[in-house]
């Protein structure tokens, strides 16, 4: 079961998103794993958000790659309806970025999918987990 923190998040941000129907299965329910999928559009699209693009982080030499994940399937969310999804952060990554995510349609009020993913922060070359660069750091402000 997934616990978000219980405190007030540094950022929240919200992504909307259409499923298509090659992202669903027979039953016309999203595929399970697409969720991940759209995890990371929505992760993205909150950095965009910040003024900043995944590419630079990429060109400058760090990558953010996942080192856990985790999701609670509520109810299906079903082919061509809108989803919200929302992206939180609750505290300042400095190695490890936390995000947690809610994902809504009109349908409900409460998430259709609870998800949890970390990742962390490293040098392209060695591989090595590392500091996240300063400028990402200064646009993350801890309330």
């Amino acid at each position: 079961m997934i616990e978000f923190p219980d405190r007030e998040p540094i950022i929240s941000y919200r992504h909307l998103l259409r499923s298509r129907y090659g992202e669903t299965d027979k039953m016309g329910y999203v595929y399970y794993g697409r969720y991940f999928e759209y995890f990371e559009v929505a992760r993205t699209e909150l950095i965009r958000s910040l003024g900043l693009s995944y590419a630079r982080l990429e060109e400058d030499g760090f990558m953010l790659p996942v080192i856990y994940s985790q999701i609670e399937y509520k109810s299906p969310i079903h082919y061509d309806e809108e989803m919200t999804i929302e992206v939180i952060i609750y505290k300042k990554p400095v190695v490890k970025l936390e995000t947690w995510y809610r994902v809504y349609t009109y349908r409900q009020t409460e998430p259709h999918i609870l998800g949890h993913v970390n990742l962390c922060f490293t040098n392209a070359e060695s591989r090595k987990p590392c500091k996240a660069p300063d400028y990402f750091l200064d646009l993350v402000k801890e309330k």
